[in-house]
């Protein structure tokens, strides 16, 4: 990586690509749509909370107005993502987040979703990778189709989270999509380093970008300051919020 982001060892830290320079993108046209199952439960895993409805809400939306069951697994609480924080605790930013995502998925059109919290420790998630591997396993059975975090995001409990998800897929026989949440931050379109060959849209019409901006409203831990300190900045800023506020998601295989 050249330029000013290079002064940056954590590109999730670096100055971030605008929104408008990927909506100006000519490529989304050449990728192709992706095939989401018209019947049966769809488990969808994320890293932390708020990563599933950033990344696939929009898909989560249509699956649930067409009739799937859902079943959410939440890899971590997301009790690290203020750690300096003098204002909440990692055990009440777990629960705050928690509520956060249940009223998220009723939003979707999902309010019964099955929600799964396996507890694993936020920012340690490659160190209980095969452990998450096997408690998706069961989770699995009789699926139609496993969604978890893009092993490629530059997030590294992201990255461990699908690789768990992919190869408790494997085993399960479950097709598995990935889809990314920080790559719209840090890539470019075209960007070398993402396997655009791979990757295929979700259309989201209007009614699915209504409900996926009103999910993504509800976390409101993460998208205001939780003080005004600079350790209670908000995560997700409205210029981050915008990757996620498109008409498509992106799922790679």
């Amino acid at each position: 990586m050249s330029g000013p982001r290079s002064r940056y060892a954590d590109p999730l830290q670096a100055p971030g690509t605008e929104e408008s320079v990927w909506r100006s993108w000519p490529g989304w046209a050449a990728l192709p749509e992706a095939r989401l199952p018209r019947r049966g439960r769809v488990v969808v895993a994320a890293a932390h909370p708020d990563d599933e409805v950033l990344g696939f809400g929009g898909a989560m939306s249509l699956l649930a107005g067409a009739g799937s069951a859902l079943t959410v697994v939440s890899v971590t609480d997301g009790e690290g993502s203020h750690p300096d924080s003098r204002v909440v605790t990692p055990a009440a930013l777990a629960e705050r987040r928690a509520a956060e995502r249940r009223a998220a998925l009723g939003e979707l059109g999902a309010p019964e979703a099955e929600i799964v919290r396996l507890g694993v420790p936020d920012t340690r998630v490659a160190r209980h990778e095969r452990a998450v591997t096997r408690a998706l396993a069961p989770l699995l059975r009789g699926a139609a189709l496993l969604a978890a975090p893009w092993t490629g995001d530059v997030h590294g409990d992201h990255e461990a989270a699908g690789r768990a998800a992919r190869a408790a897929a494997a085993e399960a026989g479950v097709r598995c999509l990935l889809y990314p949440v920080w790559l719209w931050h840090w890539a470019r379109p075209g960007d070398p380093r993402v396997p655009w060959g791979e990757a295929a849209r979700i259309v989201l019409p209007p009614e699915a970008r209504r409900r996926k901006a009103a999910a993504v409203a509800r976390f409101v831990s993460q998208t205001e300051p939780l003080g005004p300190a600079p350790e209670e900045a908000a995560i997700l800023p409205p210029e981050e919020i915008a990757h996620h506020l498109r008409d498509v998601e992106v799922v790679f295989p």
